[in-house]
């Protein structure tokens, strides 16, 4: 299947996609989608023919609890809706705990690694082939950007990936400004990792920007796509030709011509690498290459050869997660064998996130509280992990912020009375009525309740 070149379709810069020329087709986060109301510019989109790829970014594939059938129920709902060939989601965890760690489940809010051992690939491709068997149409997974290792890792990244594919027939979404992202962070050789994989798996490619602070690479998708990512672009195109091509953007949008200029940059990298690649394909001199086994292909030797992965080996891996996770999200020790120095990066970015997205979904706590919403977040989130998403978050912080004005240090005193209203009108079952009759009676039921 081709699919051409693309650009992730993203609210903000929706009008702007539409009217930008020699777009193939886009892909949009899943989870940002509700299947009965589409947004407007994406139906318009599917109308002339442009191709909408539903991208996961929840599911958790590499966690040690097998996928939430929910989850999963979700991405194949949007998949159907989009009339979407396929759908892709990630190479990562995102929660940990639960009853394979006997532990308080905990929420990242971000895509974490996976380690590259036995044990994760074997949990790893049995989560893979749930999540294949729930979705009605093939299913791509994206190696994912990292700014730590974890110890004792027994595959490389290109070696972890072609055995996923080898063995569960999965489709590659190849990002890489990933690979140089890992390049820089965990010194891994992108060419090496290229030699390493299957490259017919490849379903399409990943391209965005990041910026290094302090010999950290952070692929922040929030600034332009630098040369070194568009150099393994164009060794990528002169080992295959990738069926398709996106430019990824999420935040800190430029003007319409920028991003054609970028998009027009890719192209060029396509060319350059296809111009000077080995004819006929593949570099002959890599290794044999999985060829996955993909719709009406004979699966049954495949799925009979994946062994599942036993309660032993989940609750290993999930008690490995949950301890890193501890660590990032609450506060508590960090796991022998990891960069203390790189944990702290990561944790300092997670709360940064965390800050930034519960300013996007509550954008009245900003407001509310003014300069003093961020340190105060960033303080909070320190031993507070996400347990429940961001708008549980969002109101869980505000909670916290009111038990502790209740006292006589309080530093939020003069906004007091507007948060707990802000609080009071999102924590309930139902939203606070504009009407007073109808807030006097649900303050009294309040009072009568209490008794």
């Amino acid at each position: 299947m081709r699919l051409g070149t693309g650009i992730g379709w993203r609210p903000e810069i929706a009008d702007v996609v539409e009217r930008m020329p020699g777009i193939d087709w886009v892909e949009a986060v899943s989870e940002n989608l509700c299947p009965g109301h589409l947004p407007d510019s994406l139906l318009r989109l599917r109308r002339r023919g442009v191709t909408v790829v539903p991208h996961g970014v929840s599911l958790g594939l590499g966690g040690a609890e097998r996928p939430d059938a929910e989850r999963l129920a979700a991405l194949a709902e949007r998949a159907g809706a989009l009339g979407a060939p396929l759908v892709t989601e990630h190479i990562a965890f995102v929660r940990a705990g639960g009853a394979p760690a006997a532990s308080p489940l905990l929420e990242a809010g971000h895509l974490l690694p996976v380690p590259r051992t036995r044990d994760a690939l074997d949990v790893l491709c049995e989560n893979v082939r749930v999540a294949q068997d729930a979705l009605p149409v093939p299913l791509a997974v994206e190696n994912i950007a990292a700014l730590f290792s974890w110890p004792d890792e027994e595959l490389t990244e290109g070696q972890f990936l072609y055995e996923l594919a080898d063995r569960t027939g999965v489709r590659l979404l190849i990002d890489v400004a990933n690979l140089h992202t890992n390049h820089v962070n965990r010194g891994e050789d992108p060419a090496e990792a290229l030699r390493e994989l299957p490259l017919e798996a490849i379903a399409y490619v990943h391209v965005a920007g990041g910026f290094e602070r302090d010999g950290v690479w952070h692929d922040s998708h929030a600034h332009p796509v630098p040369r070194p990512v568009l150099d393994i672009l164009t060794d990528l195109a002169s080992r295959v030709a990738p069926p398709g091509v996106l430019l990824e953007r999420d935040e800190n949008f430029p003007d319409g011509e920028e991003l054609a200029g970028e998009v027009a940059s890719i192209r060029a990298a396509l060319a350059e690498g296809r111009a000077g690649g080995a004819p006929g394909g593949p570099d002959p001199a890599g290794p044999h290459r999985a060829v996955p086994r993909g719709a009406g292909a004979d699966d049954g030797a495949g799925a009979g050869a994946i062994v599942g992965a036993d309660d032993a080996v989940r609750q290993r891996l999930g008690r490995a997660q949950h301890a890193l996770l501890a660590s990032l999200v609450a506060g508590a020790p960090v796991p022998e064998g990891f960069d203390r120095a790189r944990l702290g990066v990561q944790a300092r970015a997670l709360a940064g996130k965390r800050a930034d997205v519960v300013a996007k979904v509550a954008p009245e706590l900003p407001v509310i509280l003014g300069p003093r919403y961020r340190p105060a977040f960033l303080a909070y989130a320190r031993t507070r992990p996400m347990t429940g998403g961001y708008r549980r978050d969002a109101l869980d912080f505000a909670e916290h912020v009111l038990r502790a004005e209740a006292g006589p240090e309080g530093t939020f005193r003069d906004v007091r009375r507007e948060l707990r209203e802000w609080w009071r009108e999102r924590s309930g079952p139902v939203p606070r009525s504009a009407r007073p009759g109808a807030r006097l009676a649900r303050a009294t039921r309040r009072v009568l309740l209490r008794r």
